[in-house]
């Protein structure tokens, strides 16, 4: 039997008032305050960040215990201890606003809000329940009440991106990703494709590069792109829905395991997911014809359960794709083709991007790195944003 513990953890960081950056009032009339003046301001409770810390009752003791020693402390949604005889296990399927659609063990759905104390823990993510997330939950009362998500399990093998200055999860708990590409309507993104393999490095995730609607173009043409990523290590597939060319080698693939299907708008991911599994009827929707942009058909995340075996994440397109906690000091690690010429460097600390005697860039230089993987590297150095339209 496990034994409590309490802990403090901070409160979740929009918790905390804005204060703006340049504010050239703050300065004005401190130097003329009077030592009176400034004791009659001070407060006995601290006030902002050393105040903004709440207890919680967790789990140790029994290694095999869900709440067991073994949980990240990092993670307060993971710690939190619940009452295993009264909660349900589960399996987040679909977010839709403030209700998360959970499947239990035997497979039935229930409506669920996240209890208040989760959502004000110190979370970095935009979203404090992901689709594909375990979750322990108090069932809805037999009139149709909505249940209560208390705990979220430990995440692995996620795909997040930065929203707004805060991470969002795309998809959590699974295996791999298929990185949706289209040739056309809307047409290829390399930078895009790069950011992904990123995200799906540092998430612990395989990935899977899918260049759809190969009957729009001469795939020849493209030829040089499917050598450069498969010489890189990835795998690459090329698919048309439309005709059925790759879409055995995908329905292989999702079989196994947890697959998520990410992407911007408007590659097809829906309509291989209709081609994978007949009868799945995911709506679709065409490139528009004033933008030439993707529209965005699919609204929110989930988790679907093929007839062929696996689940695959249906996920929304995404229109901006921003890498979530990459330190430009460890971003040269990520690019594979970088990892021979970074010893050869004259400086150990060589950024890549101006230095002499870099042989990275050398490497460019003399066609052994590609110059477009080169172009995303220093992109993402720079953090800027990237708009897949």
């Amino acid at each position: 039997m496990s034994k409590k513990k309490k802990v403090r953890v901070a409160f979740k960081k929009n918790r905390q008032k804005r204060t703006r950056a340049n504010d050239l009032t703050r300065s004005y009339g401190q130097e003329g305050t009077s030592p009176a003046e400034a004791a009659s301001g001070e407060r006995v409770r601290a006030k902002g960040e050393l105040s903004r810390h709440r207890t919680i009752v967790t789990d140790v003791g029994d290694a095999g215990d869900s709440g067991g020693s073994g949980k990240d402390e990092s993670d307060p949604a993971a710690m939190r201890s619940v009452d295993f005889a009264t909660c349900v296990s589960g399996r987040v399927i679909r977010v839709h606003g403030l209700l998360s659609i959970v499947e239990d063990e035997e497979g039935r759905a229930h409506s669920c809000h996240v209890r208040r104390l989760l959502k004000t823990l110190a979370i970095d993510g935009r979203n404090v329940v992901a689709v594909g997330d375990r979750v322990w939950f108090r069932p809805g009362g037999s009139s149709g009440d909505e249940g209560l998500i208390e705990k979220v399990e430990a995440r692995h093998g996620t795909i997040t991106r930065g929203y707004r200055r805060r991470e969002h999860i795309i998809a959590a708990n699974v295996d791999q990703v298929l990185i949706v590409s289209a040739f056309e309507q809307p047409g290829l993104k390399l930078p895009l494709i790069d950011r992904y393999l990123i995200s799906a490095e540092m998430g612990g995730v395989r990935p899977v590069i899918v260049l759809n609607k190969a009957d729009l173009v001469d795939v020849a043409l493209y030829q040089w792109i499917i050598g450069l990523y498969t010489q890189l290590g990835y795998e690459t597939v090329v698919t048309s829905s439309a005709n059925g060319h790759g879409i055995e080698r995908l329905r292989e693939i999702v079989a196994r395991g947890i697959t998520a299907f990410s992407g911007q708008s408007g590659v097809g991911k829906s309509s291989l997911l209709n081609a994978i599994q007949p009868g799945l009827n995911l709506r679709i929707r065409e490139v528009s014809d004033w933008t030439a942009k993707g529209k965005h058909t699919t609204t929110t995340a989930e988790l679907i359960r093929l007839e062929s075996g696996g689940h695959v994440v249906d996920t929304p397109g995404l229109r901006q794709f921003e890498l979530w906690g990459v330190d430009p000091a460890t971003l040269e690690g990520h690019f594979v083709e970088f990892r021979a010429f970074i010893p050869l460097c004259k400086f150990p600390d060589c950024s890549h991007t101006h230095e002499s005697e870099c042989a990275v860039k050398d490497a460019v230089y003399w066609g052994r790195i590609h110059a477009g993987r080169y172009e995303s590297y220093l992109k993402l150095f720079e953090k800027e944003p990237f708009d897949t339209d």
